[in-house]
Formats: structure tokens, sequence, C-alpha cells
């Protein structure tokens, strides 16, 4: 641990002031956890319970919120375990700065004021704004320094198959950090310490979220009125507008947000794929190679008979994918996932390839495939030539966490290294596919012409701790 600045001790006031005891360590030893780390699904399953996920995702996901109230002390006591107030002491030693890592904010008069300092974030500085102005402090991604909360979202990106970012919200007692907003995912809040009241104010569509917020009289009444307590659960979809304060006479809120599914959308996935559909049926098909009329770029060929001609091959392009003649690839959206997704707890014992080198005759099996995607996509070797398609493998074992949902990383040699994953000839598609699908195989019964390649193949993926023998 880097050493702590040396602070001048605090005024012993009320209790509300005296809130940065000093820690040892930012862990502290959790209580008994009501969550199931068995799998992703079982964590998603326990993280909603009593619910089961099949009403929940028919009834409330991407439509209405939910309010799950828990009475056992046990899962308050667990809620509170993964992020507290006097976690902020010694987290401030991790020469955390303003802006990035900490945002300091009180709504006044229905505007949000940006009490951010500049450079380090000190704590007696904090406690001082927390205190004396009553503001809010918000901790981005503490999966960065929490490894409870890097269990939690690891297996939830692997639940959702998409990213899951989270911050923690401390707010004083009769006070209020952010006026009405929205926000463009799907978000779960977690109390852990003390109470908080929400106003939800649903749109006609949640999924809209394209809503100016200025005043309460532009979004009108509340849809619903919520005091959530140490231990419940809220959920509300995207765009749904939303607004918390801390009430009078109690002590702080702490609320953590578990947040996912941004451009997770079909309008998303068509603009990924899009490109190369139409590339590849432009090489079969003649009449998407025919030129476009005369002028149009100058506004004069513009109109009916155009926009049933282009009617007419988007239709045509459309049967080819629904009768499975046209292949559909995803590859920026599973490679902005792969990379930038948080990697496996206990990372560290998975970067060094375990158990013997897989030979022709063993039985074989792959690992973490829910940290792994396949991609079809041109080679990036330069050439003068038509760019060759060829298979990469993309995984999530050496991401670092301490970057997870901080944009870059800063290192270009690091990122490049994950971008550019394994690569192998197209004619290993099948084999990888193979590996993917089954429980288990032996290395003898991958469809490759050769046992070199098929030797080949799983030692370069047994390398990357991918695979192992049985």
């Amino acid at each position: 641990m880097p050493k702590r600045s040396k602070e001048k001790p605090l005024k012993r006031r009320s209790s509300e002031e005296e809130l940065l005891p000093k820690q040892s360590r930012v862990e502290h030893s959790a209580p008994h956890s009501p969550l199931s780390f068995l799998s992703p699904s079982s964590l998603f399953e326990s993280l909603i319970q009593p619910m089961g996920p099949e009403q929940f995702f028919s009834e409330y996901w991407e439509k209405k919120p939910l309010h799950l109230q828990r009475s056992d002390p046990t899962t308050a006591s667990y809620y509170q375990s993964l992020f507290q107030l006097s976690d902020l002491q010694s987290l401030c030693s991790h020469d955390l700065e303003y802006y990035t890592d900490v945002n300091v904010v009180r709504c006044i008069n229905g505007k949000k004021k940006d009490l951010n300092k500049q450079g380090k974030v000190k704590s007696s500085v904090l406690n001082k704004s927390f205190t004396q102005n009553k503001a809010t402090i918000q901790f981005h991604q503490p999966q960065r320094f929490k490894d409870e909360l890097w269990k939690i979202q690891e297996k939830l990106e692997c639940f959702f198959g998409g990213l899951v970012g989270s911050n923690v919200y401390i707010t004083p007692q009769e006070s209020q950090g952010l006026p009405a907003h929205y926000d463009d995912v799907e978000v779960f809040i977690l109390q852990l310490e003390g109470q908080k009241n929400w106003l939800l104010y649903n749109p006609t569509v949640p999924l809209a979220a394209e809503y100016c917020v200025e005043s309460e009289e532009r979004i009108g009444s509340p849809s619903h009125e919520i005091t959530l307590k140490a231990g419940d659960l809220l959920y509300f979809p995207r765009g749904t507008i939303h607004q918390a304060s801390t009430p009078a006479g109690g002590e702080h809120s702490t609320h953590l947000t578990l947040s996912t599914y941004q451009r997770m959308s079909w309008g998303d996935l068509l603009l990924d794929v899009f490109p190369s559909v139409l590339s590849d049926r432009s090489k079969r098909e003649v009449s998407l190679r025919g030129g476009m009329p005369r002028r149009f770029l100058l506004g004069d060929g513009a109109g009916q008979d155009t926009s049933r001609q282009m009617a007419s091959l988007l239709r045509s392009l459309a049967e080819e994918i629904e009768t499975g003649k046209q292949e559909v690839r995803s590859t920026h959206m599973k490679r902005d996932f792969i990379t930038n997704r948080l990697p496996p707890h206990s990372q560290e014992d998975l970067l060094t390839p375990s158990g013997r080198i897989p030979a022709l005759e063993d039985t074989v099996c792959l690992m973490h495939k829910d940290h792994m995607v396949i991609t079809v996509e041109p080679s990036q070797e330069r050439t003068d030539e038509a760019s060759e398609m060829v298979v990469f493998v993309l995984h999530s074992l050496k991401n670092q966490r301490e970057n997870h949902m901080m944009g870059e990383s800063g290192d270009e040699e690091e990122e490049e290294d994950i971008s550019r994953g394994l690569q192998f000839p197209l004619s290993h598609l099948q084999a990888l596919l193979q590996l993917q699908k089954a429980e288990q195989l032996t290395v003898d019964q991958l469809q490759l012409p050769t046992a070199e390649e098929k030797c080949s193949l799983v030692l370069a993926l047994w390398s990357e701790s991918l695979l192992e023998v049985l």
C-alpha cells in the first residue's frame, strides 16, 4: 500500500462531520455474501432474488421500474461492505484525480453545481466538501479497487454479454447531488448505506431517451416515489428520468449503480454488421455495382424511382440474411466489448499456461469461453492485393482491471497486442467453432486436414491459457 499523506486532525463535532476515519486497507473482511458466484446466471438470479430471471425479463427489462425490498440484515450488511464512506480515506492514497476518479456536485434550485477542485484528491478537502458544502461525492468505477465489485461485474459482463460499469454516490442528509436526468443505460441501484428517496418520471417509451430535462414543470409529475433502504435494489430502464435525495433526520446515503447495455441496440448492431454485409453482397450482385442516377449528388437524381430501387435492393439483401445465404458478422462491437471488459477475477493465475502441452491423442476443452470471441475480418497485414479474410480469437484474460470503463489506457503497445489477438487462416474457423461448442473433444477430431495444423491450433490456444488438457 502507498503511504498515506499526513493530515491535520479534524475537529470533533457531530457524527455526520466525522466521516472519513483512517483506514489501514481498502478491502474489508466482508460478511457472508447472499450472492452466488457459481456462474453468471446464478449471480444475476441471486442479485434480483426473490424474483426469478424469467419474470424479470418478461415484465420489467426495458419496460418499467422494479423495487425489491430486502428485510434481511445479512444482505444489508453485505451491501454495506461493497463500499462505505470510510473507504474514501484509504482510496485517496491511490492518487485519485477530480473529474477522472471523483466528482463533487450538488443540486441547487434544480441545477447541478460543480464543486470539483483541480488535480489530486485529498481526503481532508473531500471531507470539507461533504460536511460543509453538503456535496455529493461520486466515485467512478470502484471495481478498479474493490475486489468484490470486480467479482460481481465480471460475472454480470458474462451474463449480459456487454460492458457493466458502476458508480458510487455518497450524499449527506437533506441534500441532493444531481437534478432530474436520464441515462442511456439499463440501471440497477444497490442501496449500501442509509436511505434515499427516488422520484422516477417514466416517459411513454423508456427506450427513447431523447429528453431535455430543464425543470420539473417540463417533465411533469413522478410516476414512482420510492424510498430505498440498505439492502434494497432498484431497477429502471434506460431513458427513465430520475432524481434522488437523502432525507433529513438520518445519516448520509450511499448507493451503487450498476449499468449496462449502452450502445447495445438493434440500431447499433445494424451499424456494425451492415457495411460488411453490403460489401459481400456487392461482390456477388451485379445490380449493386450498377451506377446510381446521373447528377444524384447534385440533387437532380433523387426521386420516387430512386427510392423504389434502393428499397428493392435492401429487400433483396434482407431476404438473403433471413434465409442464411448471407453471413452476418459483428466485428467492431465484439472487439470493443472484449478489449474493454474486466478480466476474470484472480487474473494472475491465468496468465501462465497450466498442465502439459496438448498432443494429437489428448482430450481438450476451451477455457474461459465467456471471455473469448471469434471474429472473421480482413487480415491486418498490409499488402497491395485485396485483403485476405482471416479468423481472430480475442480474449480478455490480459485486460487491465485498473483501466475498466476509464477510456483509453495510454499504453499503445498493450492495446495493439490485445486488438490483434490470435490470428488463424480462414480454414481454421470450423475447428475453432468445434472447440467453442463442444464440452470436450480429442485434438484428432478437429476439422483440419493435417495433424500438424491440429496440433499447431491447440498449442496456440494453450499458450494463451485458453485451452487445457483433460
